[in-house]
């Protein structure tokens, strides 16, 4: 089964416009547990843009189903992770001032950083998750740097489907081949929704999990929350 994990970041966005407690970042994660969501992702950025520091550590005390944390490793993000202990880690390669993630890590000329950073990480017990380029070679990177998984960024992915799906979906697949090969989990994330979420699936269907966030949040504005998760966990079915 493919979990779906709900990306938080939009609703703290929404909140921090008005400097506000509304909408609640908390009852919105518990929320979305019930509503059927199986883990719950922040990415904490340094500027608190979204995701504050504080929610991180409320959240850590009320997430039930997997908490997946994502960030770039930096000596404040290694010491969220020490005191909080996710469930999951995933290692983001951008830099503070970049609006959103827009590229995988390149896992061999990081090979010696990520390799301590996962390391070190491994002292807090999570699972370690690399966000990565649909590259065979990135893909194997990710096995020699000792990750648990990869994290597909499927943002190409999302841009070709509409013109090409069969195109836009092989080079995900050949890396997924690769990486399940090499015993390392395939998770996804970025522009995923209701259009292309299926067929992702339908192309891996051993995909371990995937992030969505922002079109999850979208949807919602139309058809309700309770309603837009499970019409994403129906397209993983």
């Amino acid at each position: 089964m493919t979990k779906l994990s709900v990306n938080i970041n939009k609703i703290a966005t929404l909140r921090n416009a008005r400097g506000s407690s509304n909408p609640n970042v908390i009852q919105m994660a518990q929320d979305c547990e019930r509503f059927g969501a199986d883990g719950i992702t922040i990415h904490p950025r340094p500027d608190e843009r979204h995701i504050t520091t504080q929610d991180a550590y409320e959240l850590s005390r009320i997430v039930t189903t997997e908490f997946n944390i994502e960030g770039y490793p930096d000596a404040r993000f290694m010491k969220l992770i020490a005191e909080l202990k996710p469930d999951q880690v995933t290692l983001v390669p951008d830099p503070p001032e970049v609006l959103t993630s827009n590229t995988g890590w390149d896992t061999v000329k990081n090979k010696g950083f990520l390799s301590e950073i996962i390391q070190e990480l491994r002292l807090s017990g999570a699972r370690i998750s690399v966000f990565c380029n649909p590259e065979i070679s990135m893909v194997e990177g990710a096995a020699k740097i000792e990750a648990n998984r990869i994290e597909l960024y499927t943002g190409p992915y999302a841009q070709d489907f509409v013109q090409n799906p069969v195109q836009a979906l092989r080079s995900f697949v050949e890396a997924a081949d690769v990486a399940k090969k090499m015993a390392l989990g395939v998770n996804a994330g970025h522009d995923l929704d209701l259009q292309n979420l299926k067929y992702l699936k339908k192309g891996i269907p051993y995909l371990a999990e995937v992030s969505i966030g922002h079109a999850l949040f979208c949807d919602a504005l139309y058809y309700g929350i309770e309603n837009t998760i499970q019409m994403y966990k129906r397209q993983l079915q």
